[in-house]
């Protein structure tokens, strides 16, 4: 499954440098390829699943990730 959906992604074929960002102005442009892409929460939810530590993800960044993992432990 993880394969069908990372061909389908709106990164596909792009640099992938740029989902690595240096800055967090250069994470806002990985973002902005993400928020329209049609797997983004299945990207997210591997990021999560393997606690992928860098880069972007699912449209979100490692700390927006850690907030995550956070608040659905709290909430679960």
């Amino acid at each position: 499954m993880e394969v069908i959906w990372r061909s389908l992604g709106s990164c596909r074929g792009l640099d992938p440098e740029m989902f690595f960002p240096e800055t967090e102005e250069q994470a806002d442009i990985a973002k902005m390829i993400c928020h329209g892409c049609d797997v983004r929460i299945s990207c997210l939810e591997h990021a999560l699943a393997s606690r992928e530590k860098v880069g972007v993800w699912g449209g979100t960044t490692e700390r927006e990730r850690r907030r995550l993992i956070r608040h659905r432990r709290r909430t679960a």
